[in-house]
């Protein structure tokens, strides 16, 4: 007992309060006479005099409530965990006021404010994605569960105007972004608005929403836009939108602008989204993988966008270094900047990734721009990104007469063209579904892509038989060179129709040489969000030979073989149609 008096937060009251909590918390008189160093008699006459005994236990712990409340709130600098006490001892006081009122004549209306708010607005049930103060506070605890330090990062600077984050694949930045508006929404009141490169992109943010909610409280939000009712019954938006978003101009609230550094028109988009989070109290926040300094985004993430048509005393100096981002900075334009590559990330609690395996998987090029933070030189790529950002499209926009991606049978009973890029040692699998130009449609559109990893010959075969199940499949193109061979011998029992190629310089060419047909003339489409397509197809570049006798086509990596398998697996498709036309 004496060892949790010297700790205890409260040896700062007067020796009468100090000896009631010691006497509420089973300290026998004299025992508390001694610590204190009072006479028993006089502690026996405060026990006497306050009715130490006359208290119930709502009363004792309302006491203890209030004096560790005043403490807390009295002291000079606070902690983030002091003010989650003061946030968690308030609730304790509400609750405690319930009961009191429940005691004192009260129903059962007074304990559950669940049953209170029904009984006296009837009409809650019928507002759209109505939640209680109850489920609002279980969000908010849930909310900082199971962070990494960077994210937790991201968060102490949630009230930064503009903040602009450079990260690593797949870190959880999308995960975490969501979780942050849907908290800033039911506790301000502001609606936030998600721009992506697509539409099916930015409902990656609403999806992510959705699950954390229905784990969190068991309520599954509907709608697009959501809305959701705030106890006050007012309501809050939350809008997922593509970039194609000029409809939605009025809009106003929080801006997240997902993977800017891969959207096509950045800077005209860029002036059109902000004008969405024009007030004050507005903020906007931009983040992405890099893509290639040619970009529009690029100059927005140096400060040189920022920089021009100022006259020199007024330009600022703008470090985007990593040593200088690595902990996040307010920099010179008043944007928050942030680096998180994939050791920063592991370095902060982000145990997700084996790092070594993702060296060995990848080329040294690509591992720096998916996972160091680095930007791409596409100087020397059969298809840099210039030539691609014009096929990157918001498919759910452009395609949804013909193309539904929920139903069983996606494209109806309309053709589509298979390619398949099997997985060498330490690569992985791709797999592209194409559907052809037709009648009502005059390019060729990217419906699905996968990617596996690990899988035998069987498994590998089983995955092109499902797609097979799934569409009207009249062509399969698969490389046989390697591991391909295996799958080609399984693809032949369902699919005996299958194109074969066994890769030689000559082959590349005729493949490399048809892709680039495609992507001149503008014939092939994919959705803005399958970033990892443009990715592979960038990462494909012109080479010599090991004789130096012929050139042939690569994608860097230390291995004799190529990776890119997306773009060979687009390639194997496309070689369904005869080189020349069109």
């Amino acid at each position: 007992m004496n060892e949790i008096a010297e700790k205890s937060p409260i040896l700062t009251f007067d020796n009468r309060l100090y000896a009631k909590f010691l006497y509420w918390m089973g300290w026998r008189i004299s025992s508390i006479a001694e610590f204190l160093k009072e006479n028993d008699k006089t502690v026996h006459a405060w026990k006497a005099r306050d009715k130490w005994d006359k208290d119930a236990p709502a009363g004792r712990i309302a006491e203890a409530l209030e004096a560790r409340m005043v403490m807390l709130i009295l002291k000079d600098q606070k902690s983030a965990h002091d003010f989650k006490e003061i946030d968690c001892l308030m609730r304790q006081v509400e609750r405690l006021a319930r009961v009191d009122k429940y005691l004192n004549g009260g129903n059962e209306a007074d304990l559950n404010p669940n049953i209170k708010n029904r009984n006296a607005k009837p009409k809650k049930a019928n507002l759209p994605n109505a939640l209680t103060e109850e489920q609002i506070e279980q969000l908010i605890e849930k909310f900082d569960e199971g962070l990494f330090d960077y994210q937790k990062v991201w968060y102490r600077n949630v009230d930064q105007r503009n903040r602009i984050l450079l990260k690593s694949r797949q870190i959880g930045a999308t995960f975490y972004f969501a979780r942050e508006a849907l908290i800033k929404a039911i506790t301000t009141g502001r609606n936030q608005i998600f721009i992506s490169a697509s539409k099916a992109q930015a409902h990656a943010f609403k999806g992510y929403i959705k699950d954390f909610v229905m784990q969190a409280i068991e309520v599954d939000l509907s709608g697009d836009p959501i809305v959701i009712t705030l106890p006050s019954n007012e309501t809050v938006r939350l809008f997922f939108l593509g970039t194609n978003f000029r409809t939605a101009q009025s809009y106003s609230g929080d801006l997240y602008f997902d993977e800017f550094f891969w959207v096509y028109g950045f800077a005209q988009l860029k002036k059109n989204a902000s004008g969405m989070a024009s007030q004050k109290i507005y903020k906007k926040t931009y983040f992405s993988t890099p893509s290639t300094k040619t970009h529009e985004g690029y100059k927005f993430w140096n400060g040189e966008a920022y920089n021009r048509g100022r006259t020199k005393d007024k330009k600022v100096e703008i470090d985007v270094s990593h040593d200088a981002l690595v902990n996040g900075a307010l920099c010179g334009d008043r944007t928050w900047r942030h680096i998180v590559n994939i050791y920063d990330a592991e370095r902060q609690g982000c145990d997700l990734f084996d790092i070594e395996e993702l060296i060995d998987e990848n080329s040294t090029e690509e591992f720096s721009n998916l996972y160091m933070c680095e930007f791409v030189d596409d100087g020397h790529s059969m298809f840099p990104l210039a030539s691609l950002q014009p096929l990157m499209v918001d498919s759910m926009e452009l395609w949804y007469k013909d193309f539904k991606p929920t139903f069983n049978r996606p494209f109806g009973n309309k053709e589509v063209w298979l390619g398949y890029d099997p997985a060498e040692t330490g690569d992985s699998a791709g797999l592209v579904v194409l559907a052809p130009p037709d009648y009502e449609y005059s390019k060729f559109r990217v419906l699905e892509k996968h990617q596996f990893k690990g899988m035998d010959f069987q498994s590998q075969a089983d995955v092109i038989e499902k797609i097979c199940k799934k569409y009207r499949v009249t062509y399969i193109g698969l490389d046989t060179t390697g591991m391909g061979t295996g799958v080609a011998q399984l693809v032949k029992v369902f699919f005996p129709a299958l194109t074969t190629f066994s890769y030689s310089p000559e082959v590349k060419t005729l493949l490399v040489m048809k892709g680039l047909e495609v992507v001149q003339d503008e014939r092939l489409e994919f959705d803005a969000g399958d970033i990892d397509i443009a990715m592979s197809l960038m990462s494909i570049k012109k080479t010599m030979t090991g004789s130096g006798r012929q050139f042939t086509f690569e994608a860097s990596r230390s291995e004799e073989t190529g990776h890119a398998d997306l773009a060979w697996a687009l390639l194997h498709a496309l070689h369904n149609e005869p080189l020349g036309q069109r």
